[in-house]
């Protein structure tokens, strides 16, 4: 089991990342349905639902591997719907004479209360219960889904890395030996002294021929 969790540990973890984005996909399409649904009929209300929550993640995907466009003002767009519709349908959901209720008000009141909120407003007070439900939803599935398409890219740069290096290696290797050839000697012999040496040589052959014919004979 351990040797099993250790192979797979990659796709555990981007499992692990994928399963709140289905589940609070799932539950934003009801929630952004029942906010739909009040200026459409109902199967307009869950087309337009199940669009909105395609379009985040796309515009999400998209703005994860920097494409260029409009597509912060969609992600800003479609995330402002999925925070109306879910928000709507805590607020519309919430029964203030519920125990639950009364119990979350007397646990919540000190906190709103040094807000400025009226711990006696129940309306208030629902308002604050629909902010927390609902919008903190769009925010978790979001993230995660960012979370999952960057936790897929670390393996194409680890891929991409040794080629760089292996590309890189002979270039060095190749420019190491150019140094030395380009080096210039340190005595050159100038011009003038071949010249010089040259009449010398020349003069001593004259010398030489002279003596052999017997045309100088002392030298």
């Amino acid at each position: 089991m351990l040797n099993w969790i250790k192979k797979n540990k990659k796709g555990i973890i981007r499992g692990m990342f994928l399963v709140p984005i289905v589940l609070v996909m799932i539950i934003s399409i009801s929630h952004v349905v029942s906010w739909y649904s009040l200026s459409n009929p109902i199967s307009w209300a869950i087309y337009l639902s199940v669009a909105i929550e395609i379009a985040a993640m796309s515009s999400i995907a998209a703005a994860s591997v920097k494409v260029k466009g409009g597509v912060w003002l969609v992600f800003i767009i479609v995330t402002l719907i999925q925070f109306i519709g879910n928000i709507f349908f805590c607020f519309n959901e919430t029964d203030v004479l519920s125990k639950e209720f009364k119990s979350w008000v007397e646990l919540t009141s000190p906190i709103f209360e040094g807000l400025g909120s009226d711990i006696t407003d129940v309306v208030a007070q629902k308002r604050w219960l629909a902010l927390l439900e609902g919008g903190l939803l769009p925010i978790i599935s979001l993230a995660s889904l960012h979370f999952f398409i960057k936790y897929g890219g670390v393996d194409d740069e680890k891929i991409s890395t040794p080629v760089v290096e292996e590309l890189t290696t002979p270039a060095e290797e190749v420019i190491t030996p150019t140094e030395d050839i380009t080096e210039v000697p340190q005595e050159v012999t100038p011009i003038e002294d071949v010249d010089k040496k040259s009449s010398i040589l020349n003069a001593l052959k004259i010398n030489m021929t002279k003596k052999i014919n017997g045309t100088d004979k002392w030298g």
